[in-house]
């Protein structure tokens, strides 16, 4: 771990709340959320990561905007672009109860073409740089750069303190991994006061952290500017013809050689169970989604989905509760080790570690394993599902067994080199007209 005496913030420190409070208020947090995820594969055929459903009814961006109102930075900016109409009539319905008479929003900033009409969103810089007029309206000190589509808790109060202490133009939160994880991430070097040294975008050999060579320091994506240094770095990368417009590729090397940037490390900001270390999940891939729902479901999760004082926000409809019906033996409903959504039916079926989102129904003499129903899955009659991904909306006919037979899995479905099996409704052949 390095050390930054001069940016450290102890979780256990008592702040002046008037100091943190000041900062979030002067903050703007642009939220980057026009990604399509596509290691997701058919996931997102329909909806950006961002929109795809987590934890039984949230949606992966409902943690990114949640750590912006529960830490008080509460004027939002959210760029969408790919398949954005899912995202952007989750945030309409869930995330519209901010008091614009205080100054307060979320702003749905959608890719319009604005700069060239030749051309979309280019990279995400670009993103933040086709909206500078509507950041600008708000008259930020700070600006907060934030990727939708990662599942953490953070308390960006504590991140703003340590860039303010550290006097810096730039702040980059990061994160100890595997080394040979780094190679996904921008890896970076400090010295003994946290400065950056060095940064490189997903290198091909990343460098070790000093006296541990099987471990390094990556960014996390999130980044805090100075807002008129970030106004004038935007302008010069737009300028710039060869660069991608990418914050780590261009815009974020090009600061850590000419100007003041400083690590904040994620212990310091992480909002986590003492007893735990800190969480944070990129889950891009189809294991990686499974493995974090899956998670949720152990008798002591990792991530603490039921700590009150840091809710998840989001919207979910106006469902009855779950309910659990027959007890005969062989057509008991039963969910065990499991999280069951508002809305959901169990009739005379046994679910085992599996997460139900709302208005699923599962009938009798059916099994439900190690898998994830998205909202309003229908499972027919002796159904046996085991380790799958089941999309929205789907209708399983009775009999339909997945996870049992890997070659007829393959041929309908798609699986990974793990064995977990996607279902879609496109491959069940069933018309997909509203998707949400």
């Amino acid at each position: 771990m390095f050390s930054r005496p001069a940016c450290k913030v102890d979780s256990t420190e008592n702040h002046d709340p008037r100091l943190v409070s000041q900062l979030t208020r002067n903050t703007f947090a642009m939220v980057l959320a026009g990604g399509r995820g596509s290691r997701l594969h058919q996931l997102t055929d329909w909806r950006s990561k961002p929109a795809v459903p987590f934890g039984g009814k949230f949606r992966i961006i409902d943690f990114t905007l949640s750590n912006c109102v529960n830490s008080g930075v509460r004027r939002v900016g959210v760029a969408t672009q790919y398949k954005a109409q899912s995202l952007i009539r989750h945030l309409q319905l869930g995330w519209s109860f901010l008091d614009g008479r205080l100054g307060e929003f979320i702003e749905i900033m959608p890719a319009q073409q604005q700069v060239d009409e030749s051309q979309w969103y280019q990279g995400t810089a670009d993103a933040v740089f086709q909206n500078l007029r509507e950041i600008r309206h708000a008259h930020p000190d700070y600006v907060l750069v934030l990727s939708g589509d990662h599942i953490y808790r953070m308390d960006y109060g504590r991140l703003l303190v340590g860039h303010v202490r550290c006097r810096a133009d730039l702040s980059v939160a990061c994160l100890e991994v595997p080394l040979e994880d780094a190679r996904s991430f921008g890896a970076m070097q400090v010295d003994e006061t946290g400065r950056i040294v060095d940064f490189e975008e997903k290198p091909a050999h990343p460098k070790p952290l000093p006296g541990q060579p099987d471990r390094a320091l990556v960014s996390m994506g999130i980044y805090v500017f100075n807002a008129r240094f970030l106004f004038e770095q935007l302008r010069r990368d737009a300028d710039d013809p060869k660069s991608s417009h990418d914050f780590g590729r261009d815009v974020i090397p090009h600061c850590v050689r000419r100007y003041h940037s400083c690590a904040q490390n994620f212990n310091d900001s992480c909002v986590q169970d003492a007893d735990k270390s800190v969480y944070w999940r990129d889950v891009g891939t189809l294991d990686a989604y499974w493995e974090a729902n899956m998670d949720l479901v152990q008798v002591t999760p990792q991530l603490n989905l039921y700590d009150n004082k840091w809710p998840i926000w989001t919207w979910q409809p106006q469902e009855p509760p779950a309910k659990f019906v027959f007890d005969d033996d062989g057509r008991r409903g039963a969910a065990v080790d499991s999280m069951v959504a508002g809305g959901c039916i169990v009739s005379g079926a046994q679910v085992r570690r599996s997460v139900l989102f709302h208005g699923v129904r599962v009938h009798s003499y059916s099994q439900v394993e190690d898998s994830i129903l998205l909202p309003e899955v229908q499972v027919g009659r002796h159904c046996v599902l085991k380790k799958c991904i089941v999309d929205r909306e789907c209708v399983l006919p009775e009999g339909t067994q997945i996870g049992v037979d890997a070659a007829q899995d393959r041929a309908r479905f798609y699986v990974t080199a793990s064995g977990l099996t996607l279902v879609t409704r496109t491959m069940l052949g069933q018309d997909v007209e509203v998707i949400r």
